[in-house]
Formats: C-alpha cells, structure tokens, sequence
C-alpha cells in the first residue's frame, strides 16, 4: 500500500482513538435506561476498535459498515460532537476509497454537528472543512472549494496545525492554478511547503513532495526551466526515500515535460515511460489489494458477529433475569436468524461498493492509458519530423552530388552515403513506430533490384567499423542466384545490416561470414537461403529463449560493453515475420552464433527469360515537358530551399522561393506560377493555412505538400484543404518528379 495511504489511515485511526478517549466525557441528551444505555456504549467501544484495526489492514469497506453503525448507535445519545466526529473520520474513508457521493453526505453531516457543538471543535471542523473542499475540487466546482478552504483557514489559523493549514494553501494553490493565475498559484505553493517543513511527523514529508510537484507545473508554465527543474528533483528524492510512488509517478509526467522544454528528447522520453511504468504497477497493487481484502473480510465480520451474540445475551440477561429457558432459546434463535440477515445484507452492500470501486479504477486506467498514448502519439510525430528534416538535407545533397560527375572514388563513397540514407530513411518509417511494424501495418514493397549488389552496399558501409574491431568480412553469393529479382529491398538491406551489425559489434579480431545459398527456382519465384555467422562472444542458451524481444540483449555486462538499443533483432524478427519467414539462431557462449533465414523472391522478366527493358524506365516522366515550368517552393528551412531549388533548376525549371505561408499566399495572388511545392511546420501560418487561403482565389493551381510529417494519420486533412498530392521528405527524386508531373498534366499545364 503507497505510504501516502498509509499515513491517511493512520490519521483516521487516530480520529478513532480520539473518540475513544473522549466518549466518558460525553453527556448523554436524552433520558434512557441506564442498563441500555451501558450496553449501548459498550457496543460503540467495540465497534469502534473493530474499525480501527481494519483501517491498520486496509480493509477500508468494513471498517467503512463498522463506522456507518457506531455512528448510528451514536446518534441515540444525541451527542453532536461524537456525532460529528464519527461522520468526519468516516467521511475522509469514503473519500481515500473513491465514493464521492457517500463522502460528501458524511461530511456535510460533520459540519453541521460540529457547529453546532458546543465545544465547538475547532481541529476537527478545521478538517472537515478542508475535506468538504477537496470534495468540491473533485466535482469542479471551484467557487464552493475556495469559500470551504478561507473557512478553513480562518479556523485554523490560531490552533497552530501547521499540517492542517498546508493541506489549505495546497488546495488554495491548485485553484489558483486551474483559474490561470500561476503568479498566485506559486506563492501559496511556497506557503504550503513552508507549513508542511514546520510539521513533526511523516505527512510533512508528503505534503512536501505534493506542493513541489505543483510548484514545478507553475514554474513551467512560466518559462523557469531550470527552477522548474530543480524543484521536480526534491518530489523524486523525497518520493524515492520515503516510498511515495503515486508522487514519484505524477513527478515523472512532469519531468518529461520540463526535458521536452529543454530539447532532451532521450530524457524526455524515458520519464513518459518511467510514468507509464509506475503508473501500471500502482494499478496492479490496488488490485492485488482487492483481492487480499476479500480474504480478510470474513474473519472480521466473524469476529463482530460474535461479538455482537455476546453483547445481545448480555442485554437479554440485564432487562429480564427471570427469563424461561424456551424464552431464552427462542431469543437466541431470533438473533441467529436477524444476524444472518445483516450478514447477507453486509455482504450484497460489500459486492456493490467492490464493484463500484472496480468500475473507478477501470475508468481511470482507461483515462491513464488515453493519456500515455497520446504522449507517445505526440512524441513519435515530433522525433519523425525532427528526424526527416536533416534527412531531407543528406539525401537530397547525395542526389545533386552523384549528378556532379564525381570520381569513380567519390562515387564509391556517395553510393554508400546514398544506400546508408536509405537505410536510415527505413529506420526512420518503421522502427519508430514498433506498434505499427508488430501489427504488420508496414507494406511490403515489389521493385526490380539487384540483390547482390544490395548485400555488398551493405557490407561496404560496414566495412569500416569491421576493419576498427580488427574483424575479417567474408562473402559467399551462390553464382546461380538471378542478377535481378523482385522484392522489397530496403527490408532486406534492413534485417542484414542489424544482423551483420550485430555481429561486427559483438566479434573482435575474428571473422564475420555472409553466405546466400539458391535453395530451389522455378519460372516465376526463386527461394534463397541467407546465413550471418561470427565468431564473437555467442548467447547463452537462457538468453536465446528472449533475445528477438525489444529492448533485450544478452546480458547487463553485454549492453554496458558494446552498447546499443537492443531492438535490432525484435526488427528483424518482425520484419521477416512480413516476408513470411522466420529467423533461426545456433549460438554457443564464447565460440559465436549463426542467424539464418529463407526469403522467396519474384523474378522479373529479364531473370525469367523475356526480354528487358532496354532503357530501365521505371517511372513515365516526360522531362521536356518540365522545362521552363514555374515552381514556388514554400519552405522555411534555407537548406532545404537551396536542395529543392538546385533538383528543380538541374532539370531546367524555374524557381522561386517563399520563406513562410503569408509570402506563399501574397505571391500566388500576384504571380502566375504553374505549381506550388509547399511545406506544413513553418512559422506564422502554417502550410495548411496557406493552401486553404490560396483556393479561395485559385481553385486550379496543383498544390503538392512537401512535408515530413507523418501523413497516414493526416491525409484526409491534407485533401480537404485543397492540396492535390503528399510528397513526403525525403523522397527519391524520380518519385519527386513524377508527382510535379502528373500534377501538371491532371491540371492540364500539358498533354
């Protein structure tokens, strides 16, 4: 159970103990039998008692029953201080267990007899009052919360209950904060936490911790980063040293903030999951809590049960002594019988609450689980965008520098920077989003390519790495394996350069093999064999049984050694589970391990036999027709625009640049231009804005969006605002210029 609870329960039990103390001073209001009477008390004494050792048990359902009929019994002394007491403790159960409604009803009964008590009580009003407040915080009406808490306050201030009077500013604070006042906010933060340093026992500490926590939302929300972030440090040091994990979860969502604020992603992202992660763990204890609850019920309501017999043949033995032995056995069967029935009845009420709470609990979760995805939605699309803006840059200036006439060196090397963008490019569509890729959402591409030059790009751009770890890179290409077949490419390029990968990383002045073997062909498929095999460090047989999970790698030591993610094989796992194979491993502790896997292939007409296409036409692009079209490029970013710029100007279209949307919109008014390329995140109105004030006086220009957001989420969006096609960065460039090309020909530019 999370401390925060226990030092709640704590509280009550000593409200319960309290009663206790003072019910011999309590003056009965009403003339009753003095023999009923006794017995009366006597049963609140016991009941009582029962109550508290259920809170020490965190059976807070019956001690919630047991409490509801001292308090009744209570009442028939007409007291209204016991009265008071009894319903406030019984409102803060009811309220720590989740029952608003009940709470309420308690505690509004609390209120009312410790005002008009004549002790007048102040403490425990000064609680109720607080209590009454969080209960209209919950049900967001902030104007009864504030009136509830100046009461408090104003009761409180004389009694010196420095916890009481903390509770009041924290709750003043988190008013201030939802009314959008974080300047007020702040300065009753800083009242709560100096309240709660003046408190002696382990509630300070918590009330600490909480006020931090809220200090450091409205240190965000003023742009204090750094203050903000000191200040989350002392919640996540007092919830790790006094076990406060709801707190050390809640401190987490708000230290991704702050991380996001100060551009650490990598932080950003580990304190999201850190979040998530304890927030899972809370849940399952509260249901492992449900369960050991039921278990204990019995034994209490046992225990009361037995009492209450004993209390009930004390009573009978009181008011008539001369009672026949039928008499007494017919009472005794009576009670029996009326006990049975308040039993069946505890236990349908005890379902009812369970059910209830059960019902709260899902309903949070859900909202815990809404919450999470949409973060990790949120994050995916800002490290997407942030990754596919450079990489615009790298395959673009690849692109204009393979069409310089490089040396035949210089070539060698742009090949592999091109290859290695691919590659990133892959990582950067399907790694990211491991839950897309895991729900085989990830489309299997069928192009032309030329496998063993593929494997050779790919052991060329690891050749450097091989030859550092003093590694020898062997390869073996079974010569009857067609020069061309059909497939998907960048996932092959993909599963080998994490399987390769692995393998230079884990091997050291050894050797790393590569052989690709035709198992069998026919007229239209052909079946390889593919193995990677080192000689490195090998797996153990316990680590092999979990080794293709995410995030998973040999051992502890392993990762601190070589380093990396351990998501290569998950990759390659699921990656080949889309071409519809399956990767073995045969692997022995310090001797190495092989990967293998089967992969079938389509083969294209020239590997089947027919003729080939002469001229390697993949995509119908009428270049002259291009020539001397006017294109405005809308992008923000100067590399970017020098990049497109420079592909457009090669293939002799003319250019002009627009550095944001309001540019963009004020030239497509006054200029005539055959096309507009136009970016989505820029500043002041974004790309989405910009189209949709274009078609307000041009219905007919191709708008084409050259974006690096994600598009399968947004493009219905993208199409409602008038653009004609997506082009998403990076791209290929001949794609590039197939889109520009059907988007002038569908706009009738040209036949």
């Amino acid at each position: 159970m999370f401390k925060a609870t226990k030092y709640m329960s704590k509280y009550l039990i000593r409200t319960l103990l309290f009663v206790l103390c003072i019910l011999p001073t309590i003056t009965v209001a009403q003339e009753i039998d003095l023999a009923t009477q006794k017995i009366t008390g006597q049963k609140i004494d016991s009941l009582l008692t029962i109550a508290a050792t259920a809170i020490e048990n965190n059976d807070y359902n019956t001690s919630a029953q047991i409490m509801t009929r001292a308090r009744i019994l209570a009442e028939k002394t007409n007291n209204k201080g016991r009265i008071g007491l009894a319903s406030s403790a019984l409102s803060r159960l009811y309220l720590l267990t989740g029952n608003i409604e009940k709470a309420k009803e308690e505690n509004n009964l609390a209120i009312k007899m410790q005002e008009g008590s004549e002790d007048h009580q102040e403490n425990n009003l000064g609680q109720s009052y607080i209590t009454a407040a969080k209960i209209e915080l919950l049900q967001r009406n902030y104007p009864k919360a504030s009136e509830y808490l100046e009461k408090a306050e104003e009761t409180l201030e004389s009694l010196g209950r420095p916890e009481l009077l903390s509770k009041v500013y924290l709750n003043q604070g988190t008013i201030a904060l939802i009314k959008n006042n974080p300047q007020k906010a702040g300065e009753l933060f800083d009242l709560a936490i100096k309240k709660a340093e003046k408190t002696d026992d382990g509630g300070g500490k918590f009330l600490i911790a909480k006020s931090n926590i809220q200090k450091a939302e409205v240190l965000l929300l003023q742009k204090k980063i750094d203050e903000a972030s000191n200040t989350i440090k002392i919640t996540q040091d007092i919830s790790i040293s006094e076990n406060y994990p709801t707190l050390l979860s809640e401190s987490y969502r708000v230290s991704s903030r702050i991380a996001k604020e100060q551009n650490d992603i990598a932080k950003a992202y580990e304190h999201i999951m850190l979040y998530n992660t304890y927030t899972d763990q809370n849940r399952k204890n509260k249901e492992e809590e449900i369960v050991i609850q039921q278990f204990k019920e019995d034994k209490v309501l046992s225990a009361q049960l037995k009492e209450e017999i004993e209390i009930e043949r004390a009573r009978a033995r009181d008011t008539n002594r001369l009672t026949t032995v039928l008499t007494i056995a017919m009472i005794t069967i009576l009670s029996l019988l009326i006990l049975s029935l308040y039993k069946n009845n505890n236990l349908r009420t005890k379902a009812n609450e369970l059910l209830q709470a059960k019902n709260t609990e899902l309903i949070v979760a859900k909202d815990n689980a809404e919450k999470a995805s949409m973060v990790k939605a949120q994050f995916l699309s800002t490290i997407t965008h942030e990754l596919r803006t450079p990489m615009y840059a790298v395959t673009g200036l690849t692109h204009l520098l393979l069409s310089e006439n490089p040396t035949p060196e210089q070539k060698k090397h742009l090949d592999s920077l091109k290859f290695s963008g691919e590659y990133l490019l892959s990582l950067i569509n399907n790694i990211l989003d491991l839950n897309k890729l895991e729900a085989n959402k990830v489309e299997v591409e069928q192009t032309a390519f030329n496998l063993k030059k593929r494997i050779e790009d790919v052991l060329f751009a690891l050749g450097k790495s091989a030859k550092d770890k003093g590694n020898k890179l062997n390869f073996e290409f079974d010569q009857d394996i067609p020069e061309e077949v059909l497939g998907d490419p960048l996932m092959i390029s993909q599963i080998l350069i994490n399987l390769v990968g692995n393998a230079v990383k884990f091997t050291r002045d050894g050797t790393v093999d590569v052989r690709v073997q035709k198992i069998k062909q026919t007229d239209s498929e052909t079946y390889l064999h593919f193995e990677v095999e080192d000689s490195g460090e090998g797996i153990s047989k316990k680590k092999q049984k979990n080794i293709f999970q995410n995030f998973t790698q040999g051992s502890v030591a392993i990762n601190r050694k070589f380093g990396g993610t351990g998501l290569g094989l998950s990759i390659v796992k699921n990656l080949l589970d889309l071409l519809g194979s399956k990767v073995e491993l045969e692997s022995t502790l310090g001797k190495g391990s092989k990967f293998s896997f089967d992969i079938k292939y389509n083969l294209t007409k020239q590997a089947a036999g027919e003729e080939a296409n002469p001229h390697n036409i993949i995509y119908d692009i009428d270049y002259v027709a291009l020539e001397n079209r006017t294109i405005l490029v809308v992008e923000d970013n100067k590399i970017n625009q020098m990049i497109t710029r420079k592909i457009l100007e090669k293939n002799k279209m003319l250019c002009d640049v627009a550095d944001n949307g309001e540019i963009a919109v004020e030239k497509a008014r006054n200029q005539n231009f055959d096309l507009i390329l136009m970016d989505i995140h820029m500043p002041g109105i974004s790309g989405i804005e910009a189209t949709e004030q274009i078609r307000l006086f041009d219905k007919e220009i191709p708008i084409l969006a050259l974006t690096a957001v994600t598009i399968d989420e947004n493009i219905d969006e993208f199409h409602e605002a008038g653009f004609n096609d997506i082009i998403p960065k990076p791209y290929k460039v001949e794609e590039f210029f197939q889109k520009i090309h059907n988007g002038l020909k569908q706009a009738k530019v040209f036949n």
